[in-house]
């Protein structure tokens, strides 16, 4: 089975997280298909967090891939700030 899920980087007490596609059955780093983004949960200030390549995860999921619990609520919460209108104050 192939899943979507978080590969863990950075250095120690400094995370740093690769969204991937993988076949299940492979380490939590190891091998992977595609990368399709990252987040990076100590991003602070204008430091970009989270990136997600939507028209890939879209493609994979059509195609039978399953997402991890984890990247599932990442996934929801970049939708919704995406698609958050910005609504100028008059």
């Amino acid at each position: 089975m192939v899943v979507i899920r978080l590969s863990r980087g950075g250095a120690k007490k400094r995370p740093f997280y690769n969204l991937v596609v993988a076949h299940s059955q492979n380490r939590r780093d190891g091998r992977f298909i595609e990368r399709v983004g990252f987040y990076n949960p100590v991003a602070s200030g204008q430091a970009e967090a989270l990136r997600v390549a939507f028209d890939r995860v879209d493609y994979w999921t059509s195609v039978g891939a399953q997402l991890s619990p984890t990247v599932e609520r990442l996934i929801k919460q970049a939708k919704s700030t995406v698609a958050a209108p910005v609504v100028a104050a008059a």
